[in-house]
């Protein structure tokens, strides 16, 4: 711990007086007795310093203590602050538990409110089904007299209970029966209607089957039309293929006759095959294409493949 010499003022005002003795006295004094007042200083000096020294360590240790009970109370301080942190961690605690509760107690007394507003309804409906009752009660008491009597007049019962049971079945049968027979009749609308369209639906089928009826005897009389066009056409076609193969036999012949006269011409034997009539006619063109045989009339005849053809000359 560091003081300032301002807390020591008889310290400093030594000091500074030894400072200007030397230069007050310099000038009147001896040398001898100016060491005698120099030690006579010193030892006043040390003196002084020695208590101001006792002073220092005196306001030291009470300065150390101070601080010692300074660090104690703040220790103390300290502990009274955990414990007033703890205090208040318990008071919040106590209040949070304190307020929990308080909403606790205001639920249920809300649960309990309103258990007690709908026991209340309930009462009050029970009441009113009370009083509905009794009214029905009232109401019906001379049916209960009129079942009463029933009962004398009827042993098979016992209890007015068996009575009314007996007629609950007997109702419950004939709404059954009503059901069925309501059942019944919607069966039969429906079969009716049925009905009713199958009639409706099977003139108008009969109507489309008779329109396509006229239909394909249309397209029969037509198909048939056809079928006559094109037998008088493949007639035709036969006829003609007829023709053409008797022309094609006959051209043959021909060929081949001329073939004959040919090689009896150049009197060589036939080489040739009798069904080769093309090679026949190349045989019989080669030697008689440029022979051309005049006539009287002013024409001449020439041999072009296998047919004679006209020509005129001037």
């Amino acid at each position: 711990l560091q003081l300032p010499w301002s807390q020591f003022p008889s310290l400093s005002s030594s000091l500074r007086h030894l400072q200007k003795i030397p230069e007050q006295n310099a000038d009147h004094f001896p040398p001898v007795l100016r060491l005698l007042e120099k030690r006579q200083e010193l030892a006043d000096a040390d003196r002084d310093l020695r208590a101001q020294k006792e002073v220092f360590q005196a306001t030291m240790a009470a300065l150390k203590q101070r601080r010692e009970q300074l660090e104690k109370k703040e220790q103390e301080l300290k502990g009274s602050f955990v414990r007033f942190d703890k205090f208040l961690q318990d008071a919040e605690a106590r209040r949070s538990c304190a307020l929990r509760r308080a909403a606790e107690a205001r639920h249920r007394a809300g649960r309990q409110e309103a258990e007690a507003l709908r026991l209340r309804a309930q009462l009050e409906e029970l009441q009113r089904e009370r009083a509905r009752l009794q009214r029905q009660l009232q109401r019906l008491e001379p049916c209960a007299r009129l079942l009463r009597r029933v009962l004398e007049q009827l042993p098979q019962f016992q209890e007015v209970p068996e009575l009314v049971a007996r007629f609950d079945a007997l109702a419950d049968t004939q709404a059954a029966l009503r059901l069925t027979e309501r059942e019944r009749l919607r069966e039969l609308e429906e079969a009716r209607a049925r009905l009713q369209r199958l009639r409706d639906t099977w003139q108008d089928e009969l109507l489309r089957q008779g329109q396509r009826r006229a239909q394909l005897l249309d397209r029969l009389e037509a198909a048939r039309e056809r079928t006559l066009h094109w037998e008088s056409k493949w007639v035709q076609i036969q006829n003609t293929a007829a023709q053409k193969t008797l022309l094609l036999g006959r051209t043959r012949m021909a060929a081949l006759n001329l073939f004959q006269l040919v090689c009896q011409h150049q009197r060589q034997p036939p080489a040739l095959d009798i069904e080769d009539t093309e090679g026949q006619l190349e045989e019989v063109r080669a030697p008689l294409y440029s022979t051309c045989s005049p006539k009287p009339s002013g024409t001449s005849w020439c041999l072009k493949s296998h047919l004679w053809v006209k020509h005129d000359t001037v």
